[in-house]
């Protein structure tokens, strides 16, 4: 039976209450939700994903206070963070309390916690008495789903609902700040960019991205967010496309090249050069030449580094990787 998609918040907290998935909008992307404080639920989310044990998961309230009750200790400046940030696309990583569930973080001491910024979501969480794990809603390691007909074509049969909130605004993943010896890092870059987390702090942090073997959060491994063809990122000004022999795809931001005849689709994340359109432009685009019969590959370029362009690079270099 094909799994049902609507906007009834309420037939969404009976599912979750009885300990069952629903994929549930965001501004970033959709999530695949469960009671992030049951572990028979929280193993179903990494069942119906595929996704690793290892990986661990981020936590989704409706506020901050309750937000800060699943740290062990908060650190000043995450509370300057919360308040300019939340609801919205930053996640914080922390020392856990004892009562969140070893499986939600793959046996970490530390938990990632996040306030979503989508009105659905929203409501439903604070109807509910526990908060929501919430990866997203897609087979591990494939592109991220930025409406809820990607998350039925993705997990149709595998999950118990999906309220369907729209397209997601932001469209990738949110930025990640975690503690590493008393001290902020950026774990993953996301949808609040590097510079404005600086702002608010007053001070730089370093950007530590990438732990394949044991990842303190969500979205760190090199190969992630990727297509089925494959994608190959060049560098324009020393790239002549006629050493291409396949039909392909060009995957453009802003000025689009001169492509030759075997160039058979060619996407623009933002004609006028914008990143935040890119981003919300980047998962959907990706996913439509995935699926398109004309081309067999995918090339694209890296964007600029401003604004959310260090962030889509990001998820372009991954899904990107052999």
């Amino acid at each position: 039976m094909t799994t049902l998609t609507g906007k009834d918040i309420f037939k969404a907290e009976e599912i979750l209450l009885h300990g069952g998935l629903v994929a549930i909008p965001t501004e970033t992307v959709y999530g695949l939700a469960a009671n992030g404080l049951d572990n028979n639920a929280i193993a179903k989310i990494f069942e119906a994903k595929n996704r690793p044990f290892f990986d661990p998961l981020i936590l989704h309230t409706h506020s901050i206070e309750n937000a800060f009750s699943f740290f062990d200790k908060v650190h000043s400046d995450f509370v300057k963070l919360a308040e300019a940030f939340w609801p919205g696309s930053l996640t914080l990583v922390g020392p856990k309390k004892d009562f969140i569930p070893d499986l939600l973080t793959a046996g970490s001491p530390l938990v990632a916690v996040r306030i979503p910024n989508h009105p659905l979501s929203l409501k439903l969480l604070e109807r509910l008495k526990f908060p929501l794990a919430a990866p997203s809603a897609n087979p591990f390691g494939y592109v991220s789903p930025t409406s809820a007909q990607h998350v039925l074509d993705q997990l149709d049969n595998k999950i118990d609902y999906i309220l369907d909130g729209g397209e997601s605004l932001v469209g990738i993943e949110s930025t990640i700040v975690g503690l590493q010896n008393n001290k902020l890092e950026v774990w993953r870059l996301g949808g609040i960019s590097k510079e404005d987390i600086e702002k608010v702090l007053g001070y730089s942090i370093p950007l530590v991205l990438h732990q394949n073997s044991n990842p303190n959060a969500p979205g760190q491994l090199d190969k992630h967010y990727s297509p089925r063809k494959k994608i190959t990122l060049i560098d324009l000004s020393n790239f002549d496309f006629d050493t291409i022999k396949s039909d392909f795809a060009w995957l453009g931001y802003g000025h689009i090249p001169k492509l030759p005849v075997n160039c058979k689709e060619v996407l623009n994340l933002s004609e006028t050069g914008h990143t935040t359109e890119a981003a919300a432009n980047l998962y959907s685009y990706i996913r439509r030449l995935d699926n398109s019969e004309k081309i067999s590959e995918i090339f694209s370029t890296s964007l600029p580094s401003q604004g959310l362009g260090d962030a889509i690079n990001d998820r372009l270099k991954r899904a990107a990787s052999k």
